[in-house]
This record gives C-alpha cells, structure tokens and sequence, in this order.
C-alpha cells in the first residue's frame, strides 16, 4: 500500500504537469498568441494571478510532506475543490478538444485528491 502522502503528493504533480501539458500544446497548436488571454492583453497584476494560480499544486505538494495530517486533510480537501471549481467554470471558455480533454483530466484528478484526503485516518 502506498503511503498517503506519497499519493496525495504525486496527485498534485500529476495536475501541475496536466496543467503544463495543456500550456506547451497551446503553443505548438498556435492557440497562444503572447501576452495575450482571449485577446487581452495580460497586465501584471494578471501575470502574478496566473502565477499564484499555477503554485497551488507546487504548494500543496510541499505541504503535503511537511504538515502534520489534521490541518493538512482540511487544506489539501479545500485546495482541491477550489482548483475543481475553478476549472469547471473555465471548462466551457476553451475552444479545443486536448484542452478540455487535459481539464476534464485534472478535474479527476482532483477528485481523487479530495477522496483520497477525505479518507485518510492517520
């Protein structure tokens, strides 16, 4: 059996790189025009959003091998439902199929994150 928060851990790096994934093709595909989102331009207080945005999984991994299991279970559940949501909602704004397929991807692996947390008795 593997150690939960091996998995926990390897869940969140599993989003992070579906989430890079989905970047890279969005260049090579040529769905990407620079400094642009939807053809806005991307000011710096966006840039430091899509940053903040993009640290969570890095964070909660980081997290996940240094809190103890009580406050992290409510956190890594938290963490997980927010990123779910948040990329519901976006869902219906990408036009190509490998990016909802990449987000449909990283919306169960989301659900896997809060299963699994949900069910961790330490």
């Amino acid at each position: 059996m593997v150690d939960i928060r091996v998995l926990l851990g390897g869940l969140w790096i599993a989003l992070m790189l579906t989430y890079l994934l989905g970047d890279v093709l969005r260049i090579f595909a040529g769905d990407f025009k620079a400094g642009e989102i939807e053809g806005v331009q991307v000011t710096q207080v966006m840039w430091l959003g899509i940053a903040i945005f993009m640290l969570v999984p890095i964070v909660m991994l980081v997290l996940t091998l240094l809190l103890p299991q009580p406050g992290l279970r409510p956190l890594t559940i938290g963490a997980a439902v927010v990123l779910f949501l948040f990329n519901l909602v976006a869902l219906p704004t990408y036009p190509s199929l490998y990016d909802k397929f990449l987000i449909a991807v990283g919306l169960i692996f989301n659900v896997m994150t809060v299963i699994y947390a949900w069910n961790w008795a330490e």
